[in-house]
C-alpha cells in the first residue's frame, strides 16, 4: 500500500456500524434523497482518489424489496437493479415487465440448473466462478439468441465461506472463456471481508485491482477487464478509492433489510 492509500485508509472508515439502521425509503422523494446522498459520497470518494465520478456506476441492489417499493425506485430514476437470488429476480422481472427500460443484474452465486432463467431475462451476471456454469450459460444464451455481460467473481478475502475463484486460478479461467461466445466478459467482482477495520476491507479491494492490472497484460482477445465490481453499502467509498468502477449498494438506498444477510450471502455477508 502506497503513502496515498495509507492516508485514504486513515480518512475513510467503513459504514458497517450503520448495518441494520438505514432508514426505509417509502416514497419517490425518499429514493431521490437517498440516491443523491450516495452519489455525493461516490463523488467525494472520486475526488479523494483523483477520479471522475462518471467512472463509477452505481448498481442499486433491490434484494428483499417488494414490487411496490421497486416501482418507487424506478420513478426516482433506477433502471438497472441487482438481485442475489435468481428466482426472486425472475419473479420481479415478470411482475414489472410493464416498466420500460428496467433491467436486471444477477449478482449472487448461481447453480447451473438456474442458468436457463438467467439466460432468459438478465442483462448482467456478476458471479461467474466455474467453467461448468460458463458452459451452461453459453448454451442457454445461444438457444435464446442472446448474449450476457459477465464478471468473474474472485475470493479476495480467503474465507472458505465465500464463493469465487482463488486469485491464482483466475488467469487460466480467463484463458478458457473465449470458448463461450455468448458471454461478454467485462471484468472482475469481489466481496470484501465484513469488518469494521477499514484496512482489512481495503486489502481485499487492492488485491482485486492489482490482479486485474496484471491480468490485463495477458488476457485473451475479447476478454474485457476494464470493470471492477466491488463495494457495498458499508464499504463502497473505500472500494472506489481502490479503483471500483461498479458499486453494489442496497441498504443505503432502500433501507435496512428485515431478512438476515445470511440468507443471501455466506457467513452473513451483505
Amino acid at each position: 500500500m502506497n503513502a496515498e492509500n495509507v492516508s485514504l485508509s486513515l480518512e475513510t472508515p467503513t459504514l458497517h456500524d450503520q448495518h441494520g439502521r438505514w432508514p426505509q425509503a417509502a416514497s419517490v422523494a425518499d429514493f431521490r434523497r437517498n440516491l443523491a446522498a450516495v452519489h455525493e459520497r461516490i463523488a467525494a470518494a472520486c475526488r479523494r482518489s483523483g477520479r471522475e465520478p462518471a467512472s463509477v456506476r452505481l448498481l442499486p441492489v433491490s434484494k428483499t424489496v417488494d414490487e411496490a417499493r421497486i416501482r418507487l425506485a424506478y420513478a426516482a430514476g433506477c433502471r438497472l437493479l441487482g438481485e442475489n437470488k435468481v428466482q426472486e429476480a425472475h419473479g420481479k422481472w415478470e411482475a414489472m415487465a410493464d416498466l420500460s427500460g428496467l433491467h436486471w443484474s444477477v449478482i449472487g452465486h448461481l447453480q447451473t440448473n438456474k442458468a436457463k432463467q438467467v439466460a432468459r431475462f438478465a442483462t448482467e451476471f456478476q458471479a461467474l466462478d466455474s467453467l461448468r456454469l460458463a458452459e451452461e450459460l453459453d448454451r442457454r444464451l445461444q438457444a435464446e439468441g442472446r448474449a450476457l455481460d459477465v464478471f468473474v467473481q474472485v475470493n479476495t478475502s480467503g474465507e472458505a465461506s465465500k464463493y469465487g475463484l482463488p486469485p491464482e486460478d483466475v488467469a487460466p479461467f480467463l484463458r478458457a472463456l473465449p470458448a463461450f461466445p455468448a458471454l461478454r466478459v467485462r471484468g472482475l467482482m469481489t466481496l470484501a471481508v465484513l469488518s469494521a477495520e477499514a484496512s482489512r476491507v481495503r486489502q481485499c479491494f487492492a488485491l482485486l485491482r492489482g490482479l486485474r492490472d496484471r491480468l490485463r497484460q495477458e488476457a485473451p482477445d475479447g476478454i474485457g477487464l476494464d470493470e471492477l465490481s466491488m463495494g457495498m453499502s458499508g464499504d463502497y467509498e473505500i472500494a472506489i478509492e481502490e479503483g471500483a468502477t461498479v458499486v453494489r449498494v442496497g441498504q443505503a438506498i432502500f433501507g435496512a433489510r428485515s431478512t438476515p444477510d445470511a440468507y443471501y450471502w455466506p457467513a452473513a455477508q451483505a
